[in-house]
């Protein structure tokens, strides 16, 4: 086989061959389901990130192909092959520090250009790799079919691997930072044994340096996050005004606040109307069985120990990174009276005994959206199984401008519990503002007087509204179930400035 300049072309054998297809093909699923990780302490974790990153690598990859195939027929592949795994690596490994650069703009729009670039350039050149190594096996038209069938399936099998590999190992273990740096170095390191491969030993000089590039900018970067944990980049900030202050800061947002010498001092204002709920229904300062759908910095179980001993608390938190920041940074002591189960919160829920609880606390949240899956009808229902007749459900939500989200939960815990009642910002109730408002519900009668006035003496200038005035501001949200539930469409995470 020649190439257009009439010299003849080094083969690529079918190992070399079903290598670069397979590992161009994982490279790609890579990068897509990390840079999901990666736009989430700017963006969110979102049903509508998802959706665009996933939109984004298809894009990349359909024109990819295309425009690969078509440059094979009048570029020679061998030509191609190292700058298309040389340029995409650099891509790659500079991919966290321009995002990161990019978020610490303060600009959303600025971090969805350079995340597309950073998915759009290297998805599309690995993509290419796929039809130009197909080029150069075609050696025998008879062979045609069995060539291209081969690598179609190699390359597919690529992306499976990278999916699972990525999923179940990768982000366990490695940091975001360091999978794509060393992804972008191996593709760069693949440019170079492709380059002396088919073209020669000083082809490879050029592709081995360009890594520096990537390596160099992740180094001037700073990372924003203390430990990228399984679903989160965490950190721990501590409070200059409160020697035992601290913290939790995930994706970007202040998740918990944590007094490590005070665990009865409550900042945040949705924490402390939590805590005023569980005063208004347990007055007597009993102890309660409690348990907790969502852990972050565990504030609520280490008051509950605090105020009333004996109180036992089980807590669903699904990352276990979390959980370790909470051991390592603040100060996190779990025994009989304060379990912390590494589990996802519904699966959770199913766990538990019947009538085992005399509170359920909600509080869960991926970014500033709650996973759907426990916001419906029967995502409640097990909530009211694991209740005695008289427990509790207090549950966190945080939405703005038409409260769609809020008012839907609202109108899907109103369907299984007789009594509710919800708590939050005055302007709230007339739509000109939001953030969290916290739901109160039970089968027993809410105490809205004393709920309202206990809010009062933990300094939380909150209306709480019930019955009729509470059916007015639901209107004709409909519940949400596990058949439809879209939260991410209807909440409004952000307020939108007049």
């Amino acid at each position: 086989m020649t190439d257009h300049d009439g010299r003849e072309a080094a083969s690529l054998g079918d190992a070399a061959a079903a290598g670069l297809v397979f590992g161009s093909s994982a490279a790609v699923l890579v990068v897509e389901l990390v840079a999901l990780r990666l736009l989430a302490p700017y963006l969110g974790l979102t049903l509508e990130t998802n959706t665009l990153v996933i939109g984004i690598a298809l894009t990349a990859i359909a024109i990819g192909s295309w425009i690969g195939g078509r440059a094979a027929d009048t570029v020679p592949p061998r030509r191609t092959l190292g700058p298309l795994l040389a340029i995409s690596g650099v891509v790659v490994a500079a991919t966290p520090s321009t995002v990161r650069a990019a978020g610490a703009s303060g600009s959303d729009d600025l971090v969805l250009l350079v995340a597309a670039a950073a998915i759009l350039v290297p998805g599309m050149l690995l993509s290419a790799v796929t039809p130009m190594v197909t080029k150069l096996r075609l050696t025998d038209l008879d062979r045609t079919g069995a060539v291209v069938g081969r690598l179609s399936g190699i390359g597919t099998a690529g992306a499976i691997f990278g999916t699972v590999v990525t999923g179940f190992v990768l982000v366990s273990t490695v940091p975001v930072t360091g999978i794509l740096v060393g992804l972008g170095a191996a593709l760069v390191v693949s440019a170079v044994a492709v380059e002396v491969l088919v073209r020669g030993w000083r082809f490879g000089i050029g592709p081995a340096a360009l890594v520096v590039v990537g390596g160099l900018a992740t180094a001037v970067v700073p990372d924003e996050c203390d430990v990228e944990t399984t679903y989160h980049c965490a950190s721990v900030v501590a409070d200059p005004e409160r020697d035992g202050g601290r913290t939790l800061v995930l994706d970007g947002l202040r998740h918990s606040y944590v007094d490590v010498d005070d665990p009865t001092h409550l900042e945040f204002e949705y924490v402390r109307t939590i805590a005023a709920a569980v005063d208004t229904v347990h007055p007597d300062d009993r102890p309660v069985d409690a348990y907790h759908l969502g852990g972050g910095g565990l504030t609520i179980p280490r008051w509950l120990a605090a105020t009333r001993p004996g109180s036992r608390s089980v807590v669903s938190e699904i990352d276990p990174g979390v959980v370790q920041v909470d051991r390592d940074r603040l100060g996190l002591e779990t025994g009989p009276d304060l379990q912390v189960r590494v589990e996802d919160g519904r699966l959770g829920l199913g766990r538990l005994d019947a009538a085992s609880r005399d509170l359920v606390v909600g509080d869960a949240f991926g970014g500033i959206s709650p996973p759907w899956h426990l916001t419906t009808s029967e995502a409640i229902a097990e909530v009211r199984r694991v209740l005695t007749d008289d427990g509790t459900y207090v549950a966190n939500v945080i939405d703005y401008g038409p409260l769609d989200f809020a008012r839907a939960e609202a109108r899907t815990i109103a369907g299984v519990f007789e009594h509710v009642a919800v708590a939050g910002d005055p302007d709230a109730f007339r739509f000109e503002g939001g953030g969290n408002l916290v739901i109160v519900a039970s089968d027993v009668p809410i105490d809205a007087a004393g709920l309202t006035s206990r809010l009062s003496e933990r300094d939380v200038p909150w209306r709480v509204v019930t019955g009729t005035e509470l059916r007015t501001w639901i209107g004709d949200a409909r519940a949400l179930t596990d058949d439809r539930a879209p939260t991410d469409q209807l909440l409004t995470p952000y307020a939108v400035a007049s």
